[in-house]
């Protein structure tokens, strides 16, 4: 933990980027302790400004010293900054809370979303990993449920939005469907086909066994955060042309029986759920409505009628602010006590 102050210096790394902006923003709407704020980014976003509580303030690039006298400096940069610079804020004395998942596997650093596991927080060592978005939101719907009757295998299909790669990648996705509308040619740049009107089953690289990074990351991800190697998961990651919002379709099934009435029981009684279910009136959970709200929401929950002992959930979160930003803050929040 932090030593316990009135206000601490935060610095917010990548502060130009979706998730940054994002941030900084969770941290004023949350009344976050903050004596002074401290944006950084790249070389071409510098000496832009960030308004933060009523004032403008100059955006920097990093150096050696940039991290003197900051307490807690949540990054959002990309994994190689967050190799090259992490360590030089740890060293400062400073408490990283980082994005990327330059540190999600490192045994040495905790993989921390406050709702499941809050515990691991202690035992920092100057960096804190927040998992990736699309892990973020499942686990906190899992989390109860292994609790209670301890999941053996857990099958995820994620429908991502564009936001999760970025603000180019939202700009294309409006670029492209605007050109289509308007019968003109598409342009693909930031994804290797058309994004508009179209799914694309690739999230991140394609690794020797098939898979994807990110689905890798859902696997290994949830297992630490968890605690429970045992935990058998599979994952296909599907990139949607959505703006905002992760879903999943997720696929649970246990040691111990639950009922769906169950799990909505135990869901709804666990902080950071809201259980959104009542398909006879159409009410689900769905990106259109949720864009903006700090929750994880769940839906269609029934029982697996093709195993003994299975629940289907369909989750969908905001992935800018549970899946990024606000997991962040609510670590920073444990982290000051």
């Amino acid at each position: 933990m932090l030593e316990k102050k009135e206000k601490y210096r935060v610095a917010v790394v990548g502060a130009t980027g979706a998730v940054g902006e994002e941030m900084i923003s969770i941290l004023d709407e949350r009344k976050f302790p903050v004596e002074e704020l401290l944006p950084f980014a790249s070389e071409r976003s510098a000496g832009k400004r960030i308004d933060f509580r009523g004032r403008s303030i100059v955006v920097n690039t990093l150096k050696e010293d940039s991290f003197e006298g900051v307490d807690i400096a949540l990054f959002s940069a990309g994994g190689e900054r967050s190799k090259r610079w992490a360590p030089v804020a740890a060293r400062s004395g400073c408490v990283v809370i980082d994005n990327s998942s330059a540190w999600r596997m490192d045994p040495e650093v905790p993989l921390v979303v406050p709702e499941v596991n809050p515990g691991d927080i202690e035992r920092h060592k100057g960096i804190i990993a927040n998992p990736n978005c699309s892990t973020i939101q499942m686990v906190v719907a899992l989390k109860p449920i292994h609790d209670a009757a301890r999941i053996k295998r857990v099958v995820v299909t994620t429908f991502q939005s564009v936001s999760g790669t970025g603000k180019k990648a939202m700009d294309e996705l409006l670029r492209q469907t605007t050109d289509m509308l308007s019968f003109k040619p598409v342009e693909c740049k930031v994804y290797p086909h058309q994004i508009a009107f179209n799914v694309l089953p690739h999230i991140d690289s394609f690794l020797d066994n098939g898979y994807t990074k990110e689905e890798m990351k859902m696997v290994n991800e949830t297992r630490k955060i968890l605690g429970d190697d045992s935990i058998r998961v599979t994952a296909t990651t599907v990139r949607v042309p959505v703006f905002r919002c992760h879903s999943e379709s997720v696929n649970v099934e246990t040691e111990k029986k639950l009922t769906a009435n169950d799990v909505r029981a135990m869901l709804a009684a666990f902080p950071g759920i809201v259980v959104f279910d009542a398909p006879e009136k159409d009410v689900y959970p769905m990106p259109v409505e949720l864009a903006g709200k700090d929750e994880v929401y769940v839906g269609r929950v029934r029982e697996d009628e093709s195993v003994e002992n299975g629940i289907n959930m369909w989750i969908v979160a905001d992935n800018l602010r549970k899946g990024a930003a606000l997991n962040a803050v609510q670590i920073a929040e444990r982290l000051i006590g």
